[in-house]
């Protein structure tokens, strides 16, 4: 190659030097100016690692003074080259290569391999890789749903993806008590954030809850949530402290008498707001509380609203419209109108019964093809459901799987201590109360039983739950300090490290605690179904409190039946109020959804009995049953049972479950994640099977890779063991730790050229293959998810001297197992060979693949239309009997298929990977 002064050459040893200038030529030796870094080097004439610059047409470039042109034409003049092309302006310009901005960077497939710059086969191979598994994901109907640490649910993948996949939704998740409506809101949240349906979301809980929902998104969903609370405020610059954070969860009570703060959170824009705890929003027909006025502003500004309650209906009509009323009011307006509707739903529910006993109703609607099939009848009946698509309910009942429960009753002596105090019901329910100190352990009998059932229940683990904090400590410190029992307190004077830490101490199988005593805050919230004894040291005076005591052992997940222990002090207010739970609401054997409701009904009477029991107490035992077992009737009937059939189609499930499953099975996730640290220079070191532990090395390519400590991080790939060991990440396709390592991948050159050499029997040694990956380039809006009917779609291409397609016959695969390495010399030797034959290829390579992009973007819009246009028609002739259906929804329905199609039309291909490839 013969240098001139003046000449435009890149270094293919160091690409940061940018692009360098010939300013001497010696005999022997070439001396080289780096305007971009200022530096002059100095090269041996026989072995500088030098490439010429050469543009070509369609190539962009930038001059010193920079202009940017396409270029449209090069030629030659005494050695130097001069560029044609068109700037914004359309303006024709003529440019020297010396006017060349030194800045120059090489980063498209074509540019890198033909001035040198080219990597690893298996970097090629990885990057290849990406593109097929991102493709994968994004046309996967699980999109959104694979990455929880959760085990796979058919009610809760049901919701989540069903309310995960529409625009702005509003829902009630009102899943009866241990059926996970946390997990269901974070997998919500989780999928709307992926798919770039929300990116700002703000959650508010109770206080206790706090700690709980923190932990429960960071561990199951690798959401980071900021807790915002008075100490973080006070700390935060000035300006609006919701603007600083994307996630942000914090308590309803930091806006209590706070308009400030209030109109702080009203002013940043939501995409998504989620109110766990809903039930405890003050409302009534004469007036609103300030909770309940706060979170209907919340709601009105905010495109999305998500609303957790167990109890739907059990604390009233008309609080179940107030929270519906939050979700849509324009169609929650009245309640006397609201009321005559859920009679309505009751007929419906008669005729779906009718209809799966085989029998076509009389009173079924007209419009309705009665020669339908029942199942499609039932489908059109449950779609005028009012309330069916922003309220979703599974019971206990209807989902099963859960374990049976049983009460083991422990009548002993009241003491005289307690017996001489004068009580309130307070004091009366809980006789430790009054004493300051606390003497009260040596004389109480249930503490001496406590210690003894503990001992016998060894090795079991035992959570133990009365209903105040002092108690608590107080226990706990008996036995750790008198009792020698390994135990931990869980109670509200905790913060929430401390908290976490007893939850874990008490989690640990080897050397961990054997029991947990709990305040009432145990029973919100936190889930222990790892252990399956509980003893309740007190009773709560409300029943929703009792069943989610019993429900933080008793939930989906649980291996044991629930063994519930009740000491009691007889002739006490404690055995009167356990005779009513367990005589009258038969609440230890089985779950009752309106526990609070029932209160309601027998409070006047049951308070008494609780001061001083009466011969009217059993006649009271006899009425609470029966209207107990009317209630559970009532329940088990009418809406329950539509709302049932809305909230988990199993059909559905099972296919997202088998889609998830398939995926996690295939054994692709665990070599292709090696291959990654591979390539970043992570060490890896076996643990167990399929778990490895990562650790950073001396030799990464770049200073961090995701989720990877200084310690080192401990991942599995198994779902089971991820759920059993918290300890270890639980690697999935939506992994943080893989989407930023593909993202690291895609939006680097890392493999995007290759060159290697191949051993093909029948084909002459010296023919050059070039192998070129191309993708779609669709420049759109995320929220629109044109990738779901318009993925990456890699095309691969194997073009041989003649022009010939190969790539059927030699399969990517097959030719990683056959490419072998070429010595940089002789990469560069035949680089300098071969400019105008990959050039003239990838012309060639360039017609093949447009005319395949161009039968991809009909498909996809054509898939597109029929999908969403599908959809739209459903819900425009459902509104006509279901106004739950909000304009709103229509409107971006018809948006989107408008704009999914103009970004469809306008996609491009883009060149991913080139590798040069030639036969020994």
């Amino acid at each position: 190659m013969e240098y001139l002064i003046g000449q435009r050459w890149v270094s293919h040893a160091d690409a940061q030097l940018g692009l360098g200038v010939v300013v001497d030529i010696e005999p022997r030796r070439i001396t080289l100016s780096f305007p971009a870094v200022g530096e002059e080097r100095t090269y041996a004439i026989e072995n500088a690692p030098l490439t010429r610059l050469r543009f070509k047409e369609g190539d962009h470039i930038s001059t010193v003074e920079g202009v940017e042109l396409v270029v449209t034409a090069v030629n030659e003049h005494h050695g130097l080259l001069m560029y044609t092309g068109t700037d914004h302006h359309e303006e024709q310009l003529s440019v020297s290569e010396l006017e060349l901005d030194a800045f120059v960077q090489l980063t498209t497939p074509q540019q890198r391999l033909l001035n040198g710059h080219f990597d690893k086969n298996a970097d090629f191979a990885l990057r290849v890789a990406t593109l097929q598994y991102t493709d994968r994901m994004q046309g996967s109907p699980a999109r959104g749903l694979m990455g929880s640490r959760t085990s796979l649910l058919h009610h809760q993948l049901y919701i989540a993806n069903e309310v995960g996949q529409r625009h702005a939704p509003r829902v009630l998740l009102a899943d009866e008590v241990g059926l996970g409506k946390t997990i269901e809101a974070g997998m919500i949240i989780h999928q709307q954030l992926l798919t770039g349906r929300a990116s700002r979301a703000l959650v508010l809980v109770p206080p206790s809850l706090l700690h709980q929902w923190l932990v429960e998104m960071l561990r199951r969903f690798n959401l980071h949530f900021s807790l915002f609370d008075n100490e973080r405020l006070a700390e935060m610059p000035e300006g609006n402290p919701f603007e600083a954070e994307q996630l942000v969860l914090c308590s309803l009570d930091l806006f209590a008498q706070n308009e400030a703060l209030q109109e702080q959170a009203l002013a940043a824009s939501w995409d998504l707001v989620i109110v766990d705890e809903a039930h405890h929003l003050h409302w009534s027909e004469e007036g609103a509380g300030e909770d309940y006025r706060f979170v209907e502003r919340l709601a009105a500004h905010s495109a999305g609203l998500l609303l957790l309650t167990a109890t739907p209906e059990q604390i009233g009509q008309a609080s179940h419209f107030a929270r519906l009323r939050l979700l849509d009011p324009a169609r929650f307006h009245d309640l006397a109108t609201f009321r005559e509707e859920e009679q309505h739903y009751r007929e419906l529910s008669t005729m779906v019964d009718a209809l799966e006993r085989g029998e076509i109703p009389d009173e079924l609607p007209g419009d309705l093809d009665r020669d339908l099939e029942p199942e499609q009848l039932i489908e059109q009946l449950l779609d005028r459901h009012g309330t069916g698509r922003v309220l979703f309910r599974n019971t206990r009942a209807a989902v099963q799987g859960f374990p049976a429960r049983h009460l083991h009753r422990y009548a002993l002596p009241s003491p005289e201590q307690y017996a001489l105090a004068k009580l309130d019901l307070e004091s009366a329910l809980h006789p430790e109360l009054p004493y300051l100190d606390d003497s009260w352990l040596d004389f109480d009998p249930r503490v001496a039983w406590l210690e003894q059932t503990l001992k016998s229940l060894r090795p079991h683990k035992v959570l133990v739950i009365c209903a105040h904090a002092t108690t608590a400590v107080a226990l706990e410190h008996h036995l750790q300090m008198r009792a020698g029992i390994r135990s931990a307190a869980f109670y509200e004077g905790l913060s929430i490290i401390e908290r976490d830490r007893a939850a874990a101490y008490f989690a640990d199988e080897s050397g961990g605690a054997q029991t947990l005593v709990c305040s009432e805050i145990g029973s919100e919230g936190r889930n222990f179904q790892f252990a399956h004894h509980l003893i309740l040291f007190d009773l709560p005076l409300n029943p929703d409190l009792l069943e989610q005591r019993i429900g933080r052992l008793d939930r989906i997940g649980q291996q044991e039946d629930v063994e519930i222990h009740v000491p009691y002090l007889e002739g006490s207010a404690q055995e009167t109020l356990l005779d009513w739970y367990d005589r009258g609401l038969d609440l230890f054997r089985d779950s009752c959804s309106a526990g609070y409701m029932i209160f309601q009904t027998f409070r006047e009477r049951l308070l008494p009995e609780l001061e001083s029991r009466s011969d009217a107490f059993e006649d009271l035992l006899v009425d609470t049953a029966e209207f107990t077992l009317h209630t559970r009737q009532e329940l088990r009937e009418g809406r329950d049972r539509l709302l049932e059939r809305n909230s988990c189609k199993r059909e559905v499930a099972q296919s997202l479950i088998d889609e998830i499953e398939s995926l996690e099975n295939n054994n692709e996730l665990e070599p292709y994640l090696e291959h990654l640290c591979e390539a970043f220079g992570v060490d890896q070191e076996f643990h167990s099977e399929h778990t490895l532990v990562l650790r950073p090395s001396e030799h990464m390519l770049t200073g961090h890779f995701p989720g990877v400590t200084e310690e080192g991080t401990t991942v599995t790939f198994d779902r089971e063991k991820g759920l059993a060991r918290e300890d270890m990440a639980f690697i999935s396709w939506e992994h943080p730790m893989i989407l930023e390592a593909m993202e690291m991948v895609l939006s680097t050159e890392l493999g995007n050229a290759a060159i290697g050499t191949i051993k093909l029997k029948g084909v002459p040694a010296g023919t050059m293959l070039l192998e070129a990956l191309y993708t779609v380039n669709c420049v759109a809006p995320r929220a629109l998810q044109v990738e779901r009917f318009l993925p990456l779609s890699p095309v691969r291409l194997l073009v041989d001297a003649r022009g010939k397609q190969l790539a059927e016959l030699v399969p990517h695969a097959r030719l990683n197992e056959l490419i072998e390495k070429v010595q940089k010399s002789t990469a560069l030797a035949i680089i300098k060979q071969v400019h105008k034959e990959v050039d003239a290829k990838m012309r060639l390579a360039n017609i093949q693949a447009e005319t395949k992009l161009q039968e991809t973007l009909a498909a996809a819009e054509t898939r597109m239309r029929e999908d969403l246009g599908a959809e739209l028609a459903r819900l425009e002739a459902l509104r006509e009997f279901n106004p739950s259906i909000r304009e709103e929804e229509l409107e971006h329905l018809r948006y989107r298929i408008d704009e999914c199609a103009l970004h469809i039309q306008h996609a491009s291909l883009q060149l991913q990977a080139l590798r040069l490839i030639i036969t020994t």
